[in-house]
């Protein structure tokens, strides 16, 4: 048997220590959480499982092999004796990307790709093309040459099933993390009082119900010559969903939001266990049953222009919120630590992160 691969699944930067937990919590062991995602080992089906079940990893990088380059002829000739034909197919197209820093000789990463790309294109027979869905990573840092594949192919937040988005939305990878932050399990009511395209919400749902975030999208491991699609379907269709009797709600005073939720609760077929209303923030009130998890994407200052009317806004919400969910905890995403103050709740802040260019942290309460 062959050597476990080192893998890499990247996350949102502040996030790593709660992307390793949920690895561990899936069997993959050790996971070791580093800046920018967590490192893992397994063989291909491990590749495999990550990419199908892990809801806060982005990518899915697999490291191949390395050697160590000093100029760019060194680095034509290796190329030629990698073993492409272990890992490439020559009917599937590859996109090179290549990134070097100032310890390594070989410093212009145009001019090794193009070698990569040669070495490719003249040893397996593989076309290159820059819109090609399998893309080669391959990094140089202090000479030494790394190439890894991404696995995975569109970003994993795709789940394959939302249709519509709103502005701002919350990837529904940061959403399964920042749940995860904020404690839930799937075991306790979620509701998002601002809730967009329904991500919070369906994440909930989703977790709950033990469905694989993966099930419905393909991936790019399977255009690999190490795929196997018979063990790869039953991989995936060994997923068992568990019941629940919990639910998941959100609110919105836009009713196009809110249409836009239910049609996408619907394509992830979590419907019966969500419910959307079109609701103002002073009309919200607490559903019927035991307490559980308010997470709230509000909007910010940076988002939207003018930050003084979001004041008032959360001033608002917090009165709602100690009013009508008392046992409750809650949880709120923003850039600005004024603004969750201005709630009027007693909370305490996570790293920042970064989200659509802005860094996002995540406040959140003990139970109200």
């Amino acid at each position: 048997m062959s050597d476990p691969f080192d893998i890499f699944l990247i996350c949102p930067p502040g996030l790593e220590s709660a992307l390793a937990s949920e690895a561990l919590e899936h069997g993959f062991a050790p996971a070791n959480a580093i800046s920018g995602g967590v490192e893992i080992k397994g063989d291909w089906p491990e590749v495999w499982r990550a990419n199908l079940m892990l809801r806060g990893a982005v990518r899915v990088l697999v490291r191949i092999g390395s050697f160590r380059a000093f100029h760019l002829a060194q680095l034509d000739k290796r190329a030629r004796k990698f073993p492409w034909a272990d890992f490439l197919r020559p009917d599937v197209p590859v996109r090179v990307e290549v990134s070097t820093n100032k310890r390594s000789k070989i410093y212009h990463a145009g001019a090794a790709a193009q070698r990569i790309e040669t070495a490719i294109k003249e040893s397996l027979g593989a076309p290159i093309s820059p819109e090609a869905a399998l893309t080669l990573k391959a990094r140089i840092d202090d000479n030494l040459v790394t190439f890894s594949l991404d696995s995975s192919g569109e970003s994993l937040h795709k789940r394959g099933f939302k249709e519509a988005v709103n502005k701002a939305p919350m990837r529904e990878t940061l959403a399964a993390l920042f749940l995860r932050e904020a404690g839930y399990t799937g075991t306790e009511p979620v509701l998002d009082p601002m809730c967009g395209s329904g991500t919070f919400p369906i994440e909930a749902a989703e977790i709950a119900m033990g469905l694989a975030p993966g099930r419905a999208r393909s991936f790019a491991f399977e255009n690999l010559a190490s795929f196997d699609a018979a063990a790869w379907e039953t991989l995936r269709s060994g997923v068992t969903p568990r019941s629940t009797d919990q639910h998941f709600y959100g609110s919105d005073r836009d009713q196009g939001a809110i249409a836009m939720s239910t049609r996408n609760a619907d394509a992830a077929g979590v419907s019966e266990h969500t419910n959307f209303t079109c609701t103002s923030i002073s009309d919200l009130k607490r559903p019927e049953g035991p307490a559980g998890l308010v997470i709230i994407n509000p909007p910010y200052g940076a988002r939207i222009g003018n930050k003084k009317p979001l004041f008032a806004l959360h001033a608002a919400l917090g009165t709602t919120l100690k009013t009508e969910f008392r046992g409750w905890r809650v949880a709120i995403i923003t850039t600005e630590a004024s603004l969750a103050k201005a709630t009027g709740l007693t909370l305490s802040a996570g790293p920042y992160v970064p989200h659509g260019g802005l860094k996002v942290r995540l406040y959140q309460s003990g139970p109200l």
